[in-house]
């Protein structure tokens, strides 16, 4: 169906929204929130509880898909995850411990309660070398015995945000649109399903993942660095969170793939998820209405889109 834009009056109010639901729910699990902070405001609201040592994560621009039981579902995983992963000494954000380990409902919004980190402005990042953490990640995964679901940022969200662009004409170029239905019908096959693309890769090998670029998503501290973000943490190959880091980014992974045990990656499947990625960001544009300074972030990765390999050289 339709959606409106949102303007500028909406979206100061929606943040507003999300700060007073997070000071809210906050204060009742318990906590001193004198003083709340936002330190981070596009998909999510991120708010400091200040005084208290907690930051509250309230997603506010979210794919159709997840709405409801879908979106609790989504940060229940994400909770188990990191806390398996801090629970073997990885270096994570980790759920804060003040408070229950599940995401909370308030006031329209559900949420997630993190420690707060000490952040190192002084450090620049580095995305090819610290590809390099992709692979200590992966390693560490490799064992996680929680359920997930396989690909879901691409398998759950992709078609959900065709749909809502081919209903809501003016977000993407007809042409464009047209290009990404064709695209996806033929990537679809191979990422839908664990069962798909093992029939197209049967030598390639799938196991717990990131699921958003880890060598971005990660957080400079003053004691060192920490994984953050697995909000999209699920199952699939490896080259998924190596997607559009390049040939340098790829070297950097394969030698610390080496170094800890992981297998190194697939140049054809890193071609596909290269595609994979492109066409989840192009997919975005459904998030426009929503979130209106997307259209100009993503126009250069459309740019970039246009001319990249169909589908990366599948069918």
């Amino acid at each position: 169906m339709p959606i409106a834009h949102l303007t500028p009056a909406d979206l100061k109010a929606r943040t507003a929204r999300a700060i007073a639901a997070a000071t809210s729910a906050g204060r009742a699990l318990g906590l001193d929130v004198a003083e709340p902070k936002v330190l981070h405001d596009v998909f999510s609201v991120v708010v400091h509880l200040a005084p208290s040592p907690v930051v509250v994560r309230v997603p506010v621009a979210l794919p159709p898909w997840l709405d409801g039981a879908p979106q609790i579902a989504r940060q229940a995983r994400e909770l188990a995850a990191v806390s398996w992963l801090a629970d073997r000494g990885l270096p994570v954000v980790r759920p804060s411990p003040l408070v229950p380990r599940e995401p909370v409902q308030r006031d329209g919004f559900s949420m997630t309660f993190w420690e707060l980190v000490d952040v190192d402005t002084s450090r620049q990042p580095d995305f090819v070398a610290e590809a390099a953490l992709a692979a200590d990640l992966h390693a560490a995964l490799r064992d996680y015995p929680g359920e997930l679901p396989f690909l879901s940022p691409v398998a759950a969200t992709v078609p959900t945000c065709l749909a809502l662009l081919e209903e809501n004409p003016g977000l993407l170029a007809p042409e464009d649109l047209e290009r990404a239905r064709r695209e996806w019908a033929v990537l679809e096959p191979v990422l839908s399903s664990r069962e798909g693309f093992a029939k197209a890769f049967p030598k390639v090998s799938v196991q717990p993942i990131h699921g958003d670029a880890p060598s971005y998503n990660i957080i400079r501290t003053t004691s060192g660095v920490r994984y953050a973000d697995f909000e999209d943490v699920n199952l699939g190959p490896v080259e998924w969170d190596l997607s559009l880091l390049g040939p340098e980014g790829a070297a950097v992974y394969n030698a610390a793939a080496a170094r800890v045990g992981v297998r190194p990656l697939d140049s054809t499947v890193l071609r596909v998820m290269d595609a994979a990625r492109m066409l989840q960001v192009v997919a975005s544009y459904a998030l426009v209405p929503q979130l209106p300074m997307l259209a100009e972030g993503l126009a250069p990765s459309l740019q970039i889109w246009r001319t990249m390999p169909f589908a990366g050289g599948l069918g």
